[in-house]
Formats: C-alpha cells, structure tokens, sequence
C-alpha cells in the first residue's frame, strides 16, 4: 500500500463542508460517508476526512480550534498559478475567505492562503523547481 494521509478536520455543517470542499476539485468518495462523517478525495494519497463535532469526540476530547484560529495550514500543489488563483476564488465564493495571509509570489513558487468555513487553512501552490536558482536550491 501506498503511503497516504488522511487530514480530520471538525465541522460545523457537513453539507455545506462538502459542497465547499467539491468546489475546490476534491472529490467526494461516497463509500466513506455518511451523516456524520464524508472523505474528500484530492488524489491517491491525500484525503481529507470531514467530521462533524459527535464524530470528532469520539477520537479525542482535545478542544476544537476555533474559528479564526490557526492549527496548521495545509499546502496543496497545483499545475499552473491559474489553478492557485481559481481555488482562491472558488473558496471565496463557496462560503470561505480568501488570501487570510499575503499572497506570496516568488517568481518560481506562487501561493495564496484560504480559510474553508469552519477556518482550517490551506495554502494552495504552484512552484517550477526549474526557475529556482542556484542559491535558492540550497
């Protein structure tokens, strides 16, 4: 098997999450869903299981982050800065808020950050390894 993770996130609204999440490109795997819990699909090796609050206390009580919080942010590449910019907007229109941090643009690596409805962060990214320099590489 694979090596793969599997990002639990709590939210508030499990509907609402998945329509979010389908937004952004992930894909919903209806074998692991139900009413309290749905698996988002990224790709082969990263999915991203959205958890109401019952279900979350059952793997830890652990207090839940808060909206506005940040636990970890939560990079995803993708194939062109258009693909970063369109994700940011979908999540803006989809109920999350866009570019929480400044937008980082470096030339061969761009990036935005999103926050998706209940606040988790992700940093959407496009990088070509063969634009760094040199002295970057090290």
């Amino acid at each position: 098997m694979p090596a793969m993770i599997f990002v639990n996130l709590p939210v508030t609204d499990l509907t609402k999450s998945i329509d979010f999440y389908q937004a952004l490109g992930f894909e919903n795997n209806p074998s692991f869903t139900d009413d309290t819990a749905a698996c988002m699909v990224w790709s082969d090796a990263i999915h991203v299981m959205l958890l109401t609050h019952s279900k979350w206390r059952q793997f830890t009580d652990r207090p839940i982050p808060p909206v506005g919080a940040s636990e970890v942010m939560l990079a995803l590449t993708l194939d062109s800065r258009e693909g970063v910019d369109t994700m940011v907007k979908s999540a803006a229109r989809e109920g999350g808020n866009a570019d929480i941090n400044p937008v980082q643009d470096l030339g061969f690596m761009y990036s935005r950050a999103l926050a998706d409805p209940d606040g988790h962060v992700w940093e959407p990214l496009w990088m070509d390894p063969t634009a760094m320099s040199a002295e970057e590489k090290k």
